[in-house]
C-alpha cells in the first residue's frame, strides 16, 4: 500500500511533463463545464442550482463570469488540440487514448450545452413510462419540468428515433422519473460506451488501410467540437458513433456477420446509421475474392445476408418496443431545422435574397423546393457512389464516406454533431493537410456560430466574421505554429527595451 500512491503520482507527474497539450485541453474541458452551469441550457423550473447555491451563476455578474470562463475554456481546447494535431506522433496512442478520456471526464457533469435535444429524449420516454407512444403523441402530454426544460419547438412533436434508442431512453427515465439533472447524468452514462467502442474501433479502422492510429484518434474522437457537442450536450451520436465505429471495423476484420449484427445495433438506434450497409457488401466480397473466384451465387449469398442480417435486428428492437414503424411521423419535423449549413438550405436562402429586388419570395415558400430537389439529388448521389466503391474494400470505405457526407450536404438539416457519422469512418484515410486544415476551421466555426444556451449567430454579420476569423486562424496554426508572428513581435520588443 506504501509504495501504490507513489508510482501512482510518478506516472502522473510524467504524463504531464511529457503532454502539457493534453493537461492544458483537460483544463479547457474544465472550464467549459464550470462555464456551463451559468451559460448553458439550465433545466427550467427546477431549484436544483439554487439547492446547490450555484444560481447566481445564471444572471447577472455571475453569467458574465460564466461566459467568460465558458469561452475561455473552448479556446483552450481548441488550442490544446490544434498544437497536438500538428505533431501527433509526439503522443502515443495510449496517452492519446486516455487524453481524450481525460478531456471527456468533466464534461460528463456539465449542464446540457449547445441544445436541449436531451430533454426531449427523457420527454419522449416519459410518454413511453405514462403509457403514451412516443410515435404519435408529443411530450407535452405529460406535463413537468422536463417537458418545461425542453426547446418548446419539440415539445408537440413525436419522436423521430430508431426503436433501439427509445428502449435505452425509456430504461433511464424507469430510473430517475422527472428528476432533471439525474436523468441528464443517467443519459449520459449509457451513452458513453459509444466513446468507449470510438476508442476502440477507430485505431483498428485507421491500421487496417495503413493511416496513423494517433491521427486518427485526434481527428475523430479528440476534436473539441465534437466531444463537448456529444459528451456535453448530450446526443444520441456519442453512442451511434461508436456502435458505427465497431461495427465497420468487425467487418473489416473480415468477421462479417457479427459487423453486420452490429451495424443493424447502429441503425435501430438511428437510421442514419443504415447508409453504410450496402458498403458492405462490396467490402465482403472483396475478402473473398483473396480467397477464391467468387460466383454468381457468392454474390446473391452476400447482398442477402448484408439486407438480412441488420433488418432482422432492427426488427427485433422494433417488435420489443412494440410500437411498429411509427418514427417515420417524426422524421417529418426534421423540416423545422433552418440553417445553412446544407446545400438545399443554402440555396434557399441565397434565392430568397437574390430574387427579393424582383420579388418577394418568403424562404418558407422556397425551402420546399430546394430541400425535394437536394432529396432527388441525395438519392441519386447514394446509388452512384455505392456504385462506385464495388472494386475494392478501399473503394467501398472511401464511398461510405462519401455517402455519409452526402446526407450532411443534402438532407433537409444539419447540426454539428452529426459530422461524427462521417468523421470516426474518415480515420481510414490519410487526408492532406488542406483537408486536416478545413476540419479544424469549420470545427471552430461551429462551435462559436451554435452558442452553449441553444442560440446560433450566424445570421449576425459582425458576429459571423467573428467566427469566421478565429475558425480561420485557428486552421491555419495547423500548418504555421505562429501565424500572427507574435514570437517575432515579442522578440522585437525586447529587442527595443
Amino acid at each position: 500500500m506504501t509504495t501504490v500512491a507513489p508510482v501512482r503520482r510518478r506516472t502522473v507527474g510524467t504524463f504531464v511533463g511529457r503532454y502539457p497539450d493534453a493537461v492544458l485541453g483537460f483544463v479547457g474541458a474544465l472550464a467549459v463545464t464550470v462555464g456551463t452551469y451559468g451559460l448553458a441550457d439550465v433545466p427550467r423550473n427546477d431549484g436544483t442550482l439554487a439547492d446547490l447555491g450555484l444560481a447566481p451563476m445564471t444572471y447577472g455578474h455571475g453569467k458574465t463570469l460564466s461566459g467568460f470562463v465558458f469561452w475561455t475554456g473552448v479556446a483552450l481546447m481548441v488550442w490544446a488540440w490544434v498544437r497536438i494535431g500538428r505533431n501527433p506522433k509526439a503522443m502515443t496512442v495510449r496517452a492519446t487514448v486516455t487524453t481524450v478520456l481525460a478531456w471527456a471526464a468533466p464534461l460528463m457533469i456539465a449542464i446540457p450545452v449547445y441544445s436541449r435535444d436531451v430533454y426531449a429524449y427523457l420527454g419522449q420516454a416519459t410518454l413511453l413510462m405514462h403509457g403514451f407512444d412516443p410515435y404519435q403523441d408529443g411530450p407535452a402530454h405529460v406535463p413537468g419540468p422536463i417537458v418545461d426544460s425542453m426547446a418548446q419547438i419539440w415539445a408537440p412533436t413525436t419522436s423521430p428515433y430508431s426503436p433501439a434508442f427509445m428502449l435505452l431512453a425509456h430504461g433511464v427515465v424507469a430510473v430517475t422519473g422527472q428528476n432533471v439533472f439525474a436523468g441528464v447524468l443517467a443519459f449520459r452514462i449509457v451513452l458513453l460506451p459509444g466513446l468507449l467502442l470510438g476508442l476502440w474501433a477507430v485505431p483498428r479502422i485507421a491500421a487496417h488501410f495503413g493511416a496513423s492510429r494517433r491521427r486518427g484518434l485526434w481527428f475523430a474522437l479528440l476534436n473539441p467540437m465534437l466531444l463537448i457537442h456529444l459528451v456535453g450536450g448530450p446526443h444520441a451520436e456519442l453512442l451511434l458513433m461508436g456502435v458505427l465505429a465497431a461495427g465497420v471495423a468487425l467487418v473489416l476484420d473480415g468477421r462479417h456477420v457479427l459487423g453486420l449484427l452490429v451495424l443493424g445495433c447502429a441503425g435501430s438506434l438511428k437510421v442514419t446509421a443504415f447508409i453504410a450497409v450496402p458498403f458492405v457488401v462490396w467490402i465482403w466480397i472483396d475478402h473473398r475474392r483473396r480467397e477464391r473466384a467468387v460466383t454468381a451465387r457468392d454474390g446473391v449469398g452476400v447482398f442477402a445476408a448484408t439486407a438480412a442480417i441488420p433488418l432482422a435486428v432492427f426488427g427485433g428492437f422494433t417488435a420489443l418496443l412494440g410500437l411498429g414503424l411509427g418514427w417515420l411521423n417524426g422524421l417529418a419535423f426534421a423540416d423545422r431545422i433552418i440553417n445553412w449549413f446544407t446545400l438545399p438550405s443554402l440555396v434557399g436562402h441565397i434565392a430568397s435574397y437574390v430574387l427579393a429586388p424582383i420579388h418577394v419570395w418568403n424562404l418558407q415558400a422556397i425551402l420546399p423546393v430546394t430541400r425535394t430537389v437536394g432529396q432527388a439529388a441525395l438519392v441519386i448521389a447514394l446509388i452512384w457512389f455505392f456504385w462506385r466503391g464495388r472494386t475494392d474494400e478501399r473503394e467501398a470505405m472511401r464511398y461510405m464516406c462519401w455517402a455519409m457526407f452526402a446526407v450532411l450536404l443534402l438532407e433537409p438539416s444539419t447540426l454539428p454533431w452529426y459530422y461524427s457519422w462521417v468523421t470516426v469512418l474518415a480515420v481510414a484515410f490519410t487526408l492532406p493537410m488542406w483537408a486536416r486544415q478545413s476540419v479544424v476551421g469549420a470545427s471552430t466555426f461551429l462551435l462559436i456560430a451554435f452558442q452553449p444556451d441553444d442560440s446560433i449567430i450566424f445570421y449576425k454579420p459582425v458576429e459571423t466574421l467573428l467566427a469566421l476569423a478565429l475558425s480561420t486562424l485557428a486552421a491555419v496554426s495547423l500548418r504555421h505554429p505562429d501565424p500572427l508572428r507574435l514570437r517575432r513581435a515579442g522578440a522585437l520588443l525586447r529587442g527595443h527595451e
